[in-house]
């Protein structure tokens, strides 16, 4: 991890910026035509930038280049604002990624860097191969790995890269386990800082209730007050016994699936959620209770099976209605 930076500086809005660094001496290899990875060194160092005719440089680190670097005339820079850790979110920077290389490699020569050139830079390289080539992360590893020694992806980022291999080299937002990646990098943020974060409120899904333009059939009510509370769509299905995980990737018979409690991603009327840690979850029209939440200690369902973070419906407390109007009030 980079916890060795001598001096720090807070500039724009509270982003970090080096006064100085060590990250030992320029250290860079080329992955592919105009393609290469290094270390904070090679990308500060004006000689071996001019050498291998370097003119994009795509950071990803704590903090972005010092100026004297990134307002160089002639060279491009782009900041992707990540650290070394197994529960950091790069996944979801993958596709920006792709383009900024795409586009530095058809003008000219990118660095991709972070602060060793070991994990993070590794990392974007790899997915980049993938996606460029159709091929997996076994063999985007391998070709990486040939042409620099030190690659080598933290075991977060390792299992971020398969879950893109499994989305077929895209962002699917649908996708399970994507969903439950998302939600266990918002937990971690909310075991910070307590509460949901705003940039993490993507995972909040719009109310079912007020969905007027092609709202879904299948539903959730409450079955004091039948206000619509979650869609199908909503549900997180777990496997019997199993603990869920977006990291295990294997397909499992939907015949497994447990029905003992309803597993939901958060939804826009769980004002509570948004503002703590854990508690209950009323029905926003009749306040009856519906199940619970816990962002940080989770839930086990009766079967076994545990679900961290959870939001969940009792479902003697729901009904299940294939039909749903298209104006609701909720009031």
């Amino acid at each position: 991890m980079d916890w060795n930076r001598k001096s720090w500086k807070k500039v724009d809005q509270g982003r970090l910026e080096r006064e100085d660094f060590d990250a030992g001496p320029t250290n860079l290899d080329e992955i592919e035509p105009g393609l290469w990875i290094g270390n904070l060194t090679a990308a500060t160092d004006l000689e071996e930038l001019a050498k291998i005719h370097c003119n994009y440089i795509l950071t990803v680190d704590s903090c972005p280049l010092p100026r004297n670097i990134s307002l160089l005339p002639g060279i491009k820079t782009m900041f992707i604002q990540v650290t070394d850790m197994n529960k950091e979110d790069l996944l979801s920077h993958f596709e920006s990624a792709f383009e900024f290389i795409e586009e530095a490699r058809e003008n000219g020569v990118v660095l991709v860097h972070c602060y060793f050139g070991v994990s993070r830079s590794s990392t974007i390289v790899i997915a980049y191969l993938m996606k460029k080539f159709k091929i997996s992360y076994d063999e985007a590893f391998e070709r990486a790995k040939s042409k620099r020694k030190f690659v080598s992806p933290n075991a977060g980022f390792e299992s971020q890269l398969r879950l893109y291999e499994k989305m077929g080299f895209t962002i699917d937002k649908t996708f399970l386990h994507y969903r439950l990646f998302k939600l266990n990098v918002a937990a971690a943020k909310v075991m910070q800082v307590k509460i949901l974060p705003i940039e993490h409120m993507d995972v909040v899904k719009d109310d079912p209730a007020l969905i007027t333009v092609k709202p879904d059939p299948l539903v959730y009510r409450c079955i004091k007050c039948r206000r619509v509370v979650a869609c199908v769509s909503n549900l997180l299905p777990h496997v019997r016994g199993r603990r869920m995980s977006w990291k295990k990737l294997e397909p499992s018979d939907s015949q497994e699936f447990c029905t003992l409690i309803y597993f939901i991603e958060p939804i826009a009327w769980m004002k509570s959620a948004m503002h703590s840690e854990q508690g209950k979850l009323n029905c926003p029209k009749c306040n009856s209770k519906l199940g619970s939440f816990s962002w940080t200690m989770g839930c086990q369902c009766p079967c076994g099976s545990k679900v961290s973070p959870a939001f969940y419906l009792v479902p003697s407390k729901v009904e299940w209605s294939n039909f749903v109007k298209n104006v609701q009030v909720t009031l």
